[in-house]
């Protein structure tokens, strides 16, 4: 049976290792210290929202729907895993998701409903 691959020591919650790759087909090894990937590091929470985000191609409207969460719960979902990636964000203040709002409902982006639901949340 194949096992996920952990980022972390369980007992001292270190980050872990590789030491040996093996082929199934020819069952060559390769040993050495491989380090894993960043999203090998990523909780379950986190790895399913950024699969769910790829999915999506980035579009937030899809993935409150998918999701079944808000706008801004969505941001702060993308801030997260972007802290986790140790990747730099662009802050997002209250006033920029508000002038962002208001240009999704006039390009017709958002619904009324929508908009008020986002802006009520602030």
């Amino acid at each position: 049976m194949k096992k996920s691959i952990i980022g972390y020591c369980p007992i001292c919650h270190d980050k872990l290792v590789v030491k040996t790759l093996r082929c199934n087909h020819c069952d060559t090894e390769i040993t050495g210290d491989f380090t894993l990937n960043p999203f090998d590091y990523l909780s379950k929470d986190k790895l399913d929202f950024a699969l769910v985000f790829i999915k999506n191609q980035g579009n937030i409207k899809a993935i409150e729907k998918e999701l079944g969460i808000s706008y801004p719960t969505v941001k702060k979902n993308i801030e997260e895993l972007c802290n986790a990636l140790n990747m730099k964000t662009v802050e997002t203040n209250e006033e920029d998701l508000r002038e962002e709002t208001k240009r999704k409902l006039r390009n017709g982006e958002i619904t009324f409903e929508d908009a008020e639901r986002i802006l009520g949340e602030l």
